[in-house]
């Protein structure tokens, strides 16, 4: 509390960022149906009218005017936002005319190079027994660059059911902002606020029944600053514990990527081929409805969430001395986690659904076409 009254801005960035993101996002929808960038309906799709698909343009627009009023423009700073709007900008262009998987990835990398420029990579490590080890440039800004390019497609792969990846990113920037305020970084943890105001402004538009979608200009540009500011408030940290934080927040899209990458390999597909391998997917096969899926998904990301505040604020070991109490706490949390991930694996690996409601054109429990918001 004491450091959130130091900065106010992580409010204030929060509360700006969501205001205008709920005002902006009609005018880009409207923008975006005048230009024909919209998902119209087909045999495999679940939107029974066309839906735009450029929300993230006012994404964009609704992180970068609070982060421009808020944060202190120091190069660190002018290297995620300028990272993030060429992100936002690769992802338009796929939301315009589908890039070919190569262009795309091209467009990433490009964007992951910015933030070593400005000196946002890892430049130091902390192994476990080891301590802090210095990295390399050499090693270090190719590690900050493939963490960020991964991010940015787990973020994109998650985007595949209404409210989803929105939600998601906005339980992840809270975390981030607590997290890095705890750390003493505000800048990150501004960001981070004004990154979580934005993404539950966009909800407003974006939860079934979407009237928008975020599409690729949406999801590439929250990847990659969510990526950007764990760096910069977390990873670059002398703390072994706080490393793994930013692992165990991103769980979710992290296993889900896992998965259909691990399902796509085995089967000697392209990575970037669409299918429906995805946990949403599977949720809507078992009869759930997209709003259910999506809660369900939401509070299996914020479980992980805590679980990675409880790791840090609850003191269960200190100079060496394992508190007891302190240690039961963080191991109950731990467990309620492993809990909620092992019921999401018994709903969707275990559970045969009594009322096979397999999906029909058009309904709501249809499993969406996943290059309606482009893997």
């Amino acid at each position: 509390m004491d450091a959130l009254r130091d900065h106010p801005e992580v409010i204030y960035g929060a509360v700006s960022a969501f205001v205008i993101v709920i005002l902006l996002t009609p005018a880009v929808g409207g923008m975006a149906r005048l230009l024909g960038v919209v998902d119209r309906p087909e045999a495999r799709r679940l939107n029974p009218n066309p839906i735009p698909r450029l929300g993230g343009l006012a994404i964009f627009f609704g992180i970068f005017v609070p982060a421009l009023a808020f944060l202190e423009l120091g190069p660190e700073t002018r290297g995620v936002l300028l990272g993030a709007a060429v992100a936002t900008v690769v992802g338009a262009i796929d939301d315009f005319r589908v890039l070919k998987p190569g262009r795309k990835l091209a467009g990433q990398v490009i964007a992951a190079a910015i933030p070593p420029f400005f000196g946002v990579w890892i430049d130091h490590f902390t192994f476990p027994f080891l301590g802090p080890v210095d990295l390399p440039a050499a090693v270090g800004v190719p590690l900050t660059m493939v963490w960020i390019v991964a991010v940015m497609n787990m973020v994109n792969f998650l985007d595949g059911m209404d409210g989803l990846a929105a939600g998601v990113c906005a339980i992840a920037g809270v975390t981030y902002a607590i997290l890095s305020l705890s750390l003493g970084k505000p800048d990150p943890a501004i960001l981070s606020a004004i990154i979580a105001g934005a993404c539950i402004g966009f909800l407003r538009h974006n939860f079934f029944p979407a009237r928008i979608f975020m599409g690729d200009s949406g999801a590439l540009g929250l990847g990659f600053l969510l990526a950007a500011v764990s760096v910069q408030g977390l990873l670059k940290t002398a703390s072994t514990v706080v490393l793994l934080l930013p692992l165990l927040v991103l769980a979710v899209p992290i296993i889900d990527t896992s998965f259909v990458v691990a399902r796509r390999l085995k089967h000697r597909q392209p990575i970037s081929s669409p299918d429906q391998a995805h946990l949403h997917f599977r949720f809507l096969r078992r009869g759930y409805s997209q709003r259910r899926a999506a809660v369900i998904m939401w509070a299996w990301c914020a479980t992980l969430a805590v679980a990675a505040l409880a790791t840090r604020f609850i003191p269960f070991r200190e100079g060496g001395v394992w508190h007891p109490w302190e240690t039961l706490a963080v191991i109950g949390i731990a467990l309620a986690a492993l809990a909620f991930s092992l019921y999401v694996v018994y709903v969707l690996e275990i559970v045969k659904s009594t009322n096979p409601r397999r999906f029909r054109l058009g309904r709501r429990h249809e499993p969406v076409d996943e290059q309606r918001r482009s893997a």
